[in-house]
């Protein structure tokens, strides 16, 4: 197609992006009509010159901003922090990008060191230094357009967005649905200006119904990055083919084991003991912890690294895992897979008679695991059960307890016994493990895990708790005396530690855990030196009482959040002075941090620390990433449980109150979990109008009339009337109520509006 022809007294094309490459601020129309001494009717000549130049695809630029060359950048530019690196250098990329090569990526220039976290925007001036680029910050902005995640709803003409969050209450009114139709779940964009804002459709991501469709709300809700780039994936299947190196320690002989859930994606972990035979320690084991070597194969600086410490672990959802490495090396490579050689970082411990960690060291070694076990396995095997699980995770058989001459390994045997023979020293080591930690005393919330059971096409089978098995707290001990003697050996070296911080409860939350136990009659000195043990003791006196669920949740909500860090405040709740993740590397960075600090001050080998890397900006980032996976896991149960409980809407359940607030309680159904709102108002409707006083201490509802209280860890029937498993809400009503859609028989009941409380409700409550 021939160019437009040139008019005469403009500038050509290629002087136009010659001032645009040269110029030393933003180049607008305004600057190009200056610079060439354009007049007048010129300059109506010169945008539409520059109009046919960006459809050519010569310059670009955002209505009213200043014009670039395609494929490079403007001078002042929105900027997103895409990553902030090991030696806390930020890194950020354009906003918009158009071009069809790769966006660049800036180092921007912080006034404050640790200012901008990933995901912020900022107005930069750009400028290209050597063979990359420079971002000069002028101001950080607010975030991007608000982005809503839902799915349509048609009315007649028009189609309403429905949010997936439980706290957005309200439909907006969808301007653009982008080719999306009512009943698809989409993401969109908030436009308009109050009080006409409306949605416009900026992706369809398909039927939110569909099996495996929660977690996806999950992924995208929370920005959790799912796909991995072609050169990370490159990379991946090119260091998946590295020998495994001479001057590794062969521990293939011995038959360690992996145990695991049975439906475990990756095995970090595997683990060996036997009676120690040394005199000195008359009485006691050896051990071996033997995690996968992750830092072998994921060096600092490499896109493998890069990514890994982007996304900071793997996400666990039902239906699928995000896992922080590409599969060939979180499921295969470095996963520890019976029968197969694999690169391991050893933890060698000797424990004494009475559990105590008397002396560890470390190697890197090639194991081979003798079989994957699920924990119902092992816990069959040493109870001396029929297995209930044939072939063991792995899908291999379990050994037997003699094997063929010149095995490294027992065969497999239905009976079972050969996996005894092993797993006995693993117990015995465990209970010495075990007298130490009751020693220790620990914090011991019994909180039960929900676990959501799908068939192979992805549909939901059952919720139930997860039951808790001697197998899993045998692991457990076995993976905390690991992560012991990593912290301690790191600091033996005065060489960097990850530790893994839980610092004791804030006084605030303590007062708030008295007058909460002063509701039940329960006495708390707030005088006290809190340690772990003091909870402990506060649990065995309510013993089996109706409200023990209550006080066990309140009593974690006391505790602070744990967190990663290179400072060592110890951890509260383990009752433990050194702590470190070492035993998980496949899916936490922090883990992979903690192994390649012990290669460099034990030199290992290769995959050491890097040169520049900041373990205060690296934990602050990976704590704030652990945070967005338990929130999208734990979203997503809620979103299972819903929709297995759909089909019981209308139905009564057996509920336990889990919170009381001036606009209702909140309650669960028992045996299943999954929160539900029964709101004041609906208590109102169903009581003929009566008003509930609501009291902040004592955390009750009682109406006016009646005297029908509600109050914390109550059981009772409920009416469960909508269960939405799009945004995991669930709503409950009184059983024999019409549904707050249907005023009662005498008229919907007076409204109390007093500063703003919700109606029929009356506040009682001391100010704090």
């Amino acid at each position: 197609m021939p160019k437009p022809k040139q008019l005469p007294g403009l500038p050509t094309r290629q002087q136009i992006l010659d001032f645009i490459a040269a110029a030393a601020q933003p180049a607008g129309k305004r600057e190009i009509a200056r610079a060439f001494g354009l007049h007048a009717q010129d300059k109506i000549a010169l945008k539409a010159l520059l109009k046919d130049m960006a459809d050519e695809g010569l310059i670009d630029s955002a209505p009213g901003r200043a014009f670039h060359q395609m494929g490079g950048l403007p001078k002042v530019t929105v900027l997103r922090v895409a990553d902030v690196d090991e030696g806390g250098i930020v890194w950020a990329v354009p906003e918009h990008w158009e071009a069809e090569t790769p966006p660049p990526r800036l180092r921007v220039r912080e006034r404050k060191r640790g200012a901008l976290g990933v995901g912020e925007r900022l107005l930069a001036r750009t400028e290209e230094a050597g063979n990359g680029w420079i971002a000069h910050p002028m101001k950080v902005l607010a975030p991007a357009s608000e982005q809503l995640l839902g799915v349509l709803r048609a009315e007649g003409e028009r189609l309403w967005l429905t949010a997936v969050e439980k706290k957005e209450r309200r439909e907006v009114l969808v301007s653009d649905a982008g080719g999306a139709t009512a009943g698809e779940l989409v993401l969109a964009e908030k436009a308009g200006r109050p009080p006409r804002i409306t949605a416009r459709v900026v992706q369809r991501l398909g039927d939110p119904f569909a099996p495996r469709s929660f977690s996806l709300i999950a992924i995208h809700k929370l920005g959790i990055p799912d796909r991995f780039s072609q050169e990370t994936l490159d990379e991946a299947a090119l260091v998946a083919r590295l020998p495994l190196g001479d001057g590794r320690e062969d521990l293939t002989h011995l038959p360690i084991v992996a145990i695991d859930p049975a439906d475990a994606r990756d095995h970090d972990d595997a683990v060996w003991a036997a009676p120690d035979d040394d005199p000195g320690n008359a009485g006691g084991w050896r051990a071996i912890v033997a995690i996968a070597d992750v830092s072998f194969y994921v060096r600092p600086g490499s896109e493998l690294d890069r990514e890994a410490r982007r996304r900071g672990n793997s996400v666990y959802f039902p239906d699928r895992v995000v896992p922080m490495l590409p599969e060939l090396l979180s499921a295969d490579v470095c996963s520890l897979k019976e029968g197969e050689d694999r690169a391991a970082l050893v933890c060698h411990l000797q424990v004494s008679a009475q559990g105590a960690l008397t002396s560890w060291r470390f190697t890197r070694a090639v194991v081979r695991i003798a079989a994957n076990i699920a924990y119902e396995d092992a816990q069959a095997a040493i109870d001396g059960k029929p297995l209930p699980f044939r072939g063991g995770v792995g899908g291999g058989g379990y050994p037997r307890a003699s094997g063929p001459e010149g095995s490294p390994h027992p065969d497999p045997s239905p009976e079972g016994e050969g996996l005894r023979t092993i797993l006995a020293p693993l117990w015995g080591c465990w209970r010495a493990l075990l007298s130490a930690r009751e020693a220790r005393a620990p914090l011991e919330l019994d909180l039960p895990e929900r676990r959501v059971v799908l068939d192979e096409k992805g549909r939901i089978l059952s919720v139930a708790p997860r039951e808790r098995l001697d197998s899993m707290r045998l692991i457990e001990d076995y993976m905390i005396t690991a992560n012991v003697a990593a912290a301690k050996a790191l600091e033996a070296k005065k060489a960097p530690v990850m530790y893994r911080v839980h610092e004791p409860p804030a006084r605030e939350k303590l007062v708030a855990l008295k007058d909460y136990l002063d509701t039940f009659g329960v006495p708390f000195a707030l005088g006290q030196v809190i340690r772990p043990a003091t909870f402990n003791h506060l649990l065995d006196r309510i013993g089996d009482a109706d409200h023990r669920p209550q006080v066990m949740e309140q009593v974690l909500r006391t505790q602070t959040q744990a967190y990663y860090a290179p400072a060592n405040h110890g951890h509260f709740g383990l009752a433990l002075g050194s702590y470190g993740h070492f035993t998980s590397p496949i899916r936490r960075y922090a883990d992979l941090l903690v192994h390649r600090s012990l290669v460099s001050a034990y030199r290992l080998g290769p995959g050491g620390v890097g040169g520049n890397e900041d373990f205060e900006v690296l934990g602050t980032s990976i704590s704030a990433l652990e945070r967005r996976a338990m929130e999208a896991e734990r979203d997503t149960i809620d979103r299972y449980v819903a929709a297995f409980l759909a089909e019981r809407v209308g139905e009564e359940v057996d509920a336990r109150i889990t919170g009381v607030t001036n606009f209702g309680f909140f309650a669960t159904v028992e045996g299943v979990g999954g929160d539900g709102l029964m709101a004041v108002r609906d208590l109102g409707v169903s009581s003929g109008g009566e008003y509930f006083r609501f009291d902040e201490a004592a955390r009750t509802l009682t109406g006016e009339h009646s005297g029908a209280q509600y109050s914390l860890g109550q059981r009772l029937r409920l009416k469960l009337a909508d269960a939405n498993p799009v945004s995991g809400a669930l709503r409950f009503e009184l059983p024999g109520a019409r549904g707050h859609s249907d005023p009662p028989a005498h008229g919907r009941p007076r409204v109390l509006k007093r500063r703003g409380r919700p109606a029929n409700i009356r506040h009682q409550g001391r100010r704090r």
